[in-house]
């Protein structure tokens, strides 16, 4: 195949270094120059300059979460057999891809785990399937990944306790937390603690691209509001209700 992915980030290597082998023919565009040639450079592909005027078998959108429909809408015509994305929702993702590629295959892909941490599992959802689809999910498979059907809507419900309330909970601990001797940690601290390295050592425009995304993180303010003022009894049954 010929593949264009657009996004030279870790999600976009991850995908070429995931579904391409050496038989086929990998481009990377991408608005930081440097990032497209990094990339190609790593993965033996090629670094093209935008406006991308050549065509492509399969185009991968490889974009932060804000630009993902308006990057579809840009490439979906130098796609000549397949379309698809790793922006990390795919209710808005899959409604782009219908609306400006009709007439070929469409999927939607979300790692539920960052790059440097694959294989895992992996939401899918197929809008519109084929051989390039097929080639797609087999060879992520191969690669160790355990594949999850999924639909748009069913997806991004989700993300919204898995990532939006989620993070809130662990960002919000590390807020409010104040520094303590280690041998006072228990090891319900000690993990939030660990949860708070792990997540502080990333993007933060990721995380920040999730909220916006996602609705959930009031609803964990409100829990926290909740607790804080509930008395023995109230704490108590809502401690209960969790059983």
């Amino acid at each position: 195949m010929r593949v264009l992915v657009v996004g030279a980030g870790a999600m976009g290597r991850w995908f070429a270094d995931s579904v391409a082998t050496a038989d086929d023919e990998v481009a990377f565009v991408d608005a930081d120059e440097t990032a497209a040639t990094a990339a190609a450079d790593a993965l033996d592909g090629r670094a093209l300059t935008p406006p991308v005027e050549e065509r492509f078998d399969l185009v991968c959108v490889a974009v932060p979460l804000p630009a993902a429909a308006s990057v579809i809408e840009e490439y979906a015509d130098r796609a000549d057999r397949a379309i698809c994305d790793v922006t990390g929702s795919m209710r808005d993702p899959i409604d782009a891809m219908r609306a400006h590629a009709p007439e070929i295959e469409r999927v939607s892909l979300h790692p539920l785990f960052a790059p440097e941490n694959a294989p895992g599992n992996l939401a899918v959802v197929t809008d519109a399937d084929g051989p390039v689809g097929e080639t797609i999910r087999e060879r992520l498979r191969t690669r160790g990944n355990e594949l999850v059907a999924t639909t748009p809507a069913e997806h991004d419900e989700a993300m919204e306790t898995v990532q939006a309330r989620a993070h809130t909970a662990v960002l919000a601990f590390a807020l409010a937390a104040e520094d303590v001797p280690e041998t006072f940690q228990t090891p319900i601290s000690e993990a939030l603690f660990d949860l708070v390295e792990q997540m502080t050592d990333g993007e933060p425009r990721v995380y920040a691209d999730i909220q916006a995304a996602f609705e959930g993180a009031d609803d964990v303010a409100a829990a926290a509001r909740q607790i804080a003022r509930a008395d023995a009894e109230t704490f108590s049954e809502l401690y209960e209700s969790l059983q």
